[in-house]
């Protein structure tokens, strides 16, 4: 009798185990194959990354030797307050996540650098867990580098972060991971938009900073998820920031398997109808839905539809990664033609003040006056008129109030005296940069040539500027 209960307490003892291990493994979700991920993102190809350095070294020259010159004789960067730096013209392709708290920023890249459950995860929750500004870049090993020591070192890209003050880099962290994805690519994490907190209690200008980074962005993943659709100010706000960027901005509504198929589309709708008086263009940014962590759909979900969406974000990443010299040139140029309008407004506006100017006026009443009223003066249709400026490129009027409440006028020189004998004209050599060199050097990549065929031997990255002044 004690042998038969005592064979009965080990079958029951075994039992009991086995289903103690089976409501383990039950509590364990399954994780998702990543093969897709790996060959759209191209990580499994060992083909070494095509060489661009003859490409960025003249596309540096061009910038200090042609555009930077105008830029810093009429404080361009006092009205932008963008400077572009050679650790930015180098710099990888910027990957920008928003949107509000807790709704999968974090655990998104953990899930596209595979780094779940690895030392390198980025911490995640429920709660708000990003109070940083986090930048993940490549390394040979994995490190954390301080806000402070990111703004020191002037071959990053980051520097310029300095100037948001010391509270915002004790904010400011980076993190260096070996991962193939980040040789091609950097990716920045936000903190997570919370309406009920007011700005100043961050202790530093946060749409500021986002305005620096969405600046500099060469994609940018706004994040929701199903419960948390409602605009507040503070999210407004970003929507403002980010007017004139749509093109680079892609919606997604994360969290998707966790929604029926009939609440997933009041979900869609309803997320639209927060939208729409954020976004103000004809055609409206691309949406994904679906559900970007490292574990399975939820049973009874559109299985199918969530991976062609992944797919179609993941085709989205690598477009940019892979025209990441053509994106960068194509931004230069950008900033060469910002400039060039900003030096033909101000010597405009200087011209004006000369030509108003008499023996007897007060020179300050003169300015005032101008400044108050450009149109009065037709400052700006007349450059419109002459050179071939789309008046939807033109600044805003109300931002040359404050630039020249800080810069007189009488500080700068006009165009036509800004040439030397040895250099040239600081216009003609921009306007030949925007007109041919950059459209040139963009050229030689999209026709398909070797992108380190473009060396200094041969495109003359260290000739002395020809001077088509100088007497023979």
């Amino acid at each position: 009798m004690k042998r038969l209960n005592l064979l009965c307490c080990c079958v029951a003892s075994l039992l009991l185990l086995g289903t103690a291990e089976e409501v383990e493994d039950a509590s364990e979700p399954t994780k998702r194959d990543r093969s897709h991920l790996e060959n759209t993102l191209k990580l499994n190809e060992d083909k070494p990354a095509d060489d661009f350095s003859g490409v960025l070294q003249r596309l540096r020259k061009i910038y200090h030797s042609s555009i930077k010159p105008l830029e810093q004789s009429y404080r361009y960067n006092e009205l932008r307050q963008h400077e572009i730096t050679d650790g930015e013209i180098t710099s990888k392709p910027m990957v920008l996540f928003l949107g509000p708290w807790s709704v999968g920023k974090s655990s998104m890249i953990n899930y596209l650098l595979g780094l779940d459950d690895t030392p390198y995860q980025l911490y995640t929750g429920a709660e708000p867990t990003t109070s940083e500004f986090t930048v993940i870049m490549h390394g040979p090993k994995l490190k954390t580098i301080e806000g402070i020591v990111m703004a020191a070192d002037s071959a990053r890209s980051f520097s310029p972060l300095e100037k948001f003050g010391q509270n915002f880099l004790e904010k400011l962290i980076g993190i260096e991971v070996p991962h193939k994805l980040l040789e091609r690519v950097t990716f920045v994490d936000t903190p997570g938009i919370i309406e009920n907190r007011k700005q100043q209690e961050r202790g530093y200008p946060f749409n500021d900073v986002c305005q620096w980074f969405i600046d500099r962005a060469d994609l940018i993943f706004v994040v929701f998820d199903p419960t948390k659709l409602d605009v507040g100010l503070e999210l407004e706000m970003l929507f403002r920031q980010l007017k004139g960027r749509e093109s680079q901005i892609r919606i997604i509504l994360n969290k998707a398997d966790s929604l029926a198929t009939q609440e997933l589309m009041r979900v869609y709708g309803a997320l639209f109808w927060s939208l729409a008086p954020l976004i103000n263009v004809t055609e409206p940014p691309r949406v994904y839905v679906s559900s970007f962590w490292p574990h399975e759909y939820h049973p009874d979900t559109h299985k199918d539809l969530f991976l062609k969406e992944e797919i179609s974000l993941l085709e989205d990443l690598n477009q940019v990664i892979e025209n990441r010299m053509e994106n960068k040139i194509a931004f230069i140029r950008q900033h060469a033609i910002r400039v060039r309008i900003h030096a033909l407004l101000v010597d405009r506006y200087l011209q004006t003040y000369k030509d108003k100017m008499t023996f007897f006026s007060d020179g300050e009443l003169v300015f005032r006056d101008i400044v108050e009223d450009p149109d009065k003066f037709f400052i700006f249709k007349s450059i419109l008129a002459k050179t071939n400026v789309s008046k939807f490129d033109l600044p805003n009027r109300e931002a040359y109030k404050d630039f020249f409440g800080i810069n007189p006028i009488t500080g700068f020189k006009l165009l036509s005296q800004q040439c030397s004998y040895m250099g040239g004209c600081y216009l003609e050599k921009i306007e030949k940069a925007i007109t041919r060199e950059l459209p040139d050097l963009l050229g030689s990549i999209g026709l398909g040539k070797k992108p380190n065929v473009l060396s200094c031997d041969i495109t003359g990255c260290g000739e002395t500027p020809k001077n088509r002044y100088k007497k023979p």
